[in-house]
Order: structure tokens, then sequence, then C-alpha cells
């Protein structure tokens, strides 16, 4: 008997036989698209996103579709002024950083992601399509940021980078708090039905190996050992942009997967991380899929595939989330390379 998409999906990333690999672009707004609603709406209301996920899923078929909006969900729950850039742009930091001092840690409130901010609205949408389709596709939810990269939305990017050196202690406060609001967001999401846990720490991948090592890494590690302790959920971790230099780093987080952007080398993730370590990825989301034709993708599928070739853990998707303007002609072939 075959073995169904999620069925496919998970066991691919267990690492156990498959008969073919599994494919699941990084649809997020791409789904609005296919819908035909802004970006606005669709991460601002749950009937709005939950029928355009399952739109796409629809049209389209994906071993795997992902529960998310924006990267500033979490954030928005710890008090972020947090609101639409525009009706078709998602939504984003608005006004001055929630946190510049050792006081504005404390003042953070404890998470309670039934109640926060949109936090709700993310619980409602993943049990609604974990109910539509979950008994046959993978749902993978994004529980938003890692701790770094949630400190870096509450401070700013600069500010944070700035007190790596300047005020360390700030930092670490400020992560201890991120590390609780991810773990219970992560929880809740598992709670609704979600089949794997995502998120994304990319600032972290800008402060170079050794920092990454004795800072981000540390709370990746605790986040990921957390959530898999209290859900019993596969965890997933993604950086943008080349992460050849912290690879290594990354395979010692506890992730069961790495996305890989597709700035870095796909045959060289694979000797890297061993086979121990599944792999999603890495098409180039702009100038394969969005801006290239059917016969582009179809050989940049293929030698993602052939770069993958013997390691068990690998799903074929796109190096990052599909741009709004992906022809969907482009989505078909990816998904067809392997079908």
């Amino acid at each position: 008997m075959s073995l169904s998409s999620k069925q496919l999906f998970l066991s691919a990333l267990a690492g156990q036989p498959v008969s073919r690999v599994p494919v699941a672009p990084l649809a997020v707004h791409f789904c609005a698209r296919v819908h035909g609603v802004s970006l606005h709406r669709y991460t601002a209301d749950a009937d709005t996103m939950t029928a355009a996920i399952l739109h796409y899923h629809k049209r389209f078929r994906p071993d795997a579709v992902i529960v998310s909006a924006d990267t500033w969900i979490s954030a928005e729950a710890m008090g972020a002024l947090v609101g639409p850039l525009g009706e078709d742009q998602p939504w984003g930091g608005r006004g001055e950083p929630r946190v510049r001092h050792l006081a504005d840690v404390r003042a953070l409130p404890k998470p309670d992601p039934v109640q926060q901010g949109r936090c709700p609205l993310m619980i409602e949408v993943t049990r609604r399509v974990v109910k539509a389709i979950g008994h046959d596709t993978a749902v993978v939810a994004c529980f938003d940021q890692y701790p770094f990269s949630l400190a870096a939305a509450l401070m700013g990017i600069n500010e944070l980078m700035l007190a790596l050196d300047d005020d360390p202690a700030l930092v670490t406060a400020l992560m201890e708090r991120c590390l609780e609001q991810a773990l219970a967001y992560g929880r809740a999401l598992a709670a609704a039905g979600a089949d794997v846990l995502t998120g994304g720490d990319s600032p972290a991948g800008l402060i170079g190996p050794r920092r990454y090592r004795e800072i981000a890494l540390p709370f990746e590690q605790r986040l990921i050992a957390g959530l898999k302790a209290a859900t019993g959920k596969p965890v997933l971790l993604h950086i943008c942009g080349d992460a050849q230099s912290i690879l290594p780093d990354m395979a010692q987080s506890g992730a069961d997967l790495l996305e890989i952007d597709y700035r870095t080398d796909l045959a060289e993730a694979v000797r890297t991380v061993g086979p121990d370590m599944a792999l999603w990825g890495n098409l180039d989301p702009v100038s394969v899929l969005a801006q290239g034709t059917v016969d582009t993708v179809r050989a940049a599928a293929q030698r993602a595939l052939a770069a993958a070739a013997g390691h068990r853990r690998f799903i074929l998707g796109s190096g990052c989330a599909l741009a709004v303007e992906t022809p969907c002609a482009n989505v078909e072939a990816l998904i067809a390379a392997v079908r």
C-alpha cells in the first residue's frame, strides 16, 4: 500500500525508506496570491488564512503545508507595536523597539499564547487545517522565531548587535524571556495538531560562527529540546542566507530538520550534516521559481535531487519562502519533478 503524503513526509524526515522524495515548497504569502486575497487579510483573519492554505493545497497537492503569517507573531504577543505595512504587505514592526533596558525585559508579559496578539489566530488556523487535510498531508506550524531572532525583533537588530558587546547581560535576560515565549507558543501549536514545528533564526546567521556557537546555539538547543520533550514532535530550524560556516553547529542544535536556503550549497550541506539530519530545500525562490521558466525549474529540481542523492532524509522544496509573484506553472513543475 502506498504511503499518504503525510506518511511520506514524516518517513523521509525519520530516514525511513520511501518510494519517492517528498516535495513541499515553502508556501506562505504565495497562498494568499493563489486564493486571490491581500496579504493584510491573509495575515489578520483566521477564515481567510485557512481558506487560502486549503486552496493552495487543493491546487498543487504538496506533501506538506506550512501554517505561517509573518515574523512578528511572537514579538506582537510580547508587546511590540506591530501592524500591517500596507494592504498587500504582511504585518511588521512599527514605532520604537519594545526593549531598551533591563527594566523593559522585566515588564514583558508572561507567555499566554491562547490570549496574546495573533497567537490565538495561528493556533485556530492550525487546528482547522489539521482537521481539513491533516489525515493525508503533513502540517508544519511555525512558532515564529528562535530566541536570538525574537530578541532582534524586540530590541531592533542594530541595537541588539551593539548590546552583544555593550550589555551582554541584557541580551541574555531578553533571550531567556524569548525562550519562554517560543516554548509556550510551540506547545500550543502542537496541541492544535501540528505534525512538525518550525521556526527561524536568520539574524543569528549574521553574527559569525564563534558568536553563533556562544550565544544563539545554546538557546536553540534548549528550545528544541524543550519542545521535543513536551510535544514529541519533530522540530525544524531555518536560517536564511549562506549558512555553510555554521552548518556543523546547526547540526548540533538538536533539530530534526534544517531548511536550507538557496545560497547554501546543498551537496556540501549533505556532506556536512551527515545521514542523521534531514534537509529541506533548496531551489532559488527568486531567479528560478519566480523569474525562471518551467524548464529552468525542472533543471534546478534535478540538480537538487542529484546533490541529495543517497541522503534518505531529504525533502525537495524552495530555498526560502515562495515569492508572491511566482508563476503557478513553476510551482507545478517543482512538485512534478518527483512524481
